[in-house]
């Protein structure tokens, strides 16, 4: 996998001779400076993440002032697609990072490496004998019939029961594990369906819908319309439109990317999910709330948690809203991307937030620090875009209905004036920028929903896009024309809730 016009990436070879790469860190705007927040820079950056978290809400069902247009999936889908191309176990909050040292232990690619591992011969143990076809873990209930956990090993007493799966991170929660499991299942499909394929072609094919998801829908639900456009001629996404993200020898894992644009879907995340018809639960456990259960990862899935997945994609039509037994039944969308996260995130576990802080926007913030991350103000000049006022980046909801606690940057702290934090500035870009979107529900519903905008939704878009131009073997590269089929016959407008139908058995 290398770029059209560079060498090739050195890695190492696979028990089919294939390459397995790592890739590496790097900065989009090398020339900016490093953006400082006045003396005391860290206090000032809590102050912000505070000023960032919402208050206590609980999980519920029904209609929800804070729902954008996107249907829950998306955020998942989004945390999946970040997990398949970054993964950096050394970094840390207590030193100064140089993105130029760190590695991305994923291969800078979407070649679902986070599904694969290394292959059937050099990790067999998560496939069936037929060399093909994935393992998969206990039954589930209460969701779609035929869920499964993933495989797990057998631990011994007082040990978690870890899944055997190509990427540890996809079981950290319970709806990022069992989407994993259902990736595991359209791949198994894939095999049913075409058994004199080998594997390769298999992986291949599995991975081209998965491509054509991430650029032909998730693209559009999260980045603003005219920001895409700029990027295609004819209709069609153009490699030279590229203007930001450009490499040498190799493509790298820019820290703009990953430390900032692409963190807006934690400001996507609901404060709690109904799975099913008897289950709703919290991001995490909130003891002093009365939680004591949460949607916690790395261990065996509760039995009668499966997934309904019409709660998360529009795999089918669901009434919007009305009574009691609608709305536990109804389709969750995410939450809007705004300057404001909800408030389990501000109290993440000791299992994942070691060291601390414990805020999860408080540790973006820093960490955007600690890399040395340019403010918003000066990516957006760099890209020859006039940076927003200070009275334009607002913290708070987005929500149509103003937010009584939402104010200024300046009224958090004076030193942000003029220098707002790159994921802070991208969020408020966003709450800017809103589309309106019919959702797809029974009624006539429409929901204006905050994208990307010109900064954000431009780095999202040409790292995403640049990373697939660069692969030789996506399809894009290979095959730009291809198009998924369904039921024997092109499918165009083949999108996520697709994908799932098709793993569901559809």
């Amino acid at each position: 996998m290398s770029g059209k016009h560079s060498q090739p990436i050195r890695g190492l070879l696979s028990a089919k001779g294939s390459l397995l790469f790592q890739g590496r860190f790097g900065r989009m705007f090398r020339s900016l400076p490093a953006a400082k927040f006045g003396p005391d820079s860290e206090a000032v950056l809590k102050k912000l993440g505070d000023a960032m978290t919402n208050s206590f809400d609980a999980p519920k069902d029904g209609k929800d002032d804070e729902e954008s247009g996107i249907p829950a999936l998306y955020t998942y889908f989004g945390q999946f697609l970040d997990h398949d191309i970054t993964f950096d176990p050394a970094s840390s909050l207590q030193k100064q990072d140089d993105p130029d040292a760190l590695t991305d232990y994923r291969s800078p690619a979407l070649d679902m490496d986070n599904i694969y591992g290394r292959g059937p011969d050099d990790q067999p143990y998560l496939y069936r004998k037929d060399g093909k076809s994935f393992l998969l873990g206990a039954e589930l209930s209460g969701g779609n019939p035929g869920a499964f956990d993933l495989p797990r090993n057998n631990p011994q007493k007082n040990e978690a029961a870890r899944a055997l799966i190509g990427d540890p991170r996809n079981d950290e929660n319970s709806i990022v594990s069992q989407f994993q499991g259902l990736v595991l299942r359209f791949h198994n499909r894939v095999v049913a369906k075409n058994p004199d394929r080998n594997f390769p072609d298999v992986q291949q094919l599995v991975r081209f819908h998965y491509q054509y998801v991430v650029v032909n829908d998730f693209l559009s639900r999260i980045i603003h319309k005219e920001v895409l456009d700029d990027l295609k001629t004819a209709g069609k996404y153009d490699q030279k439109k590229l203007k930001f993200f450009h490499w040498k020898n190799e493509p790298f894992m820019p820290v703009e990317f990953s430390v900032a644009a692409y963190r807006m879907g934690h400001s996507m995340i609901r404060p709690g999910y109904r799975l099913n018809d008897n289950i709703i639960q919290p991001i995490f456990p909130i003891p002093k709330r009365g939680f004591k259960e949460g949607l916690t990862g790395f261990r065996a899935m509760i039995s009668d948690w499966g997934i309904d997945w019409g709660r998360f994609i529009d795999v089918d039509k669901r009434p919007y809203d009305g009574n009691a037994a609608v709305k536990k039944r109804r389709l969750q969308f995410a939450y809007r991307m705004d300057t404001s996260v909800v408030n389990p995130l501000s109290m993440l576990p000791p299992n994942i937030a070691t060291p601390p802080p414990a805020s999860l926007p408080e540790r973006n913030l820093l960490r955007g620090f600690h890399l040395g991350l340019p403010s918003g103000q000066d990516v957006a000049r760099a890209m020859g875009i006039n940076p927003l006022d200070d009275k334009d980046i607002l913290i708070g909801q987005g929500t149509t209905k103003p937010d009584p606690d939402r104010k200024r940057i300046t009224r958090v702290d004076e030193a942000l004036t003029g220098k707002c934090p790159l994921w802070t500035y991208i969020l408020a870009e966003a709450m800017i920028h809103q589309t309106p979107v019919k959702i797809p529900v029974k009624e006539n519903v429409t929901i204006r929903t905050p994208q990307l905008g010109p900064v954000g939704g431009r780095i999202v878009a040409e790292v995403l896009l640049g990373l697939l131009f660069a692969d030789n073997n996506s399809y894009l590269s290979l095959h730009p024309d291809w198009t998924p089929h369904a039921q024997g016959k092109p499918k165009p407008d083949y999108r996520l809730k697709d994908f799932v139908s098709f793993a569901l058995g559809n």
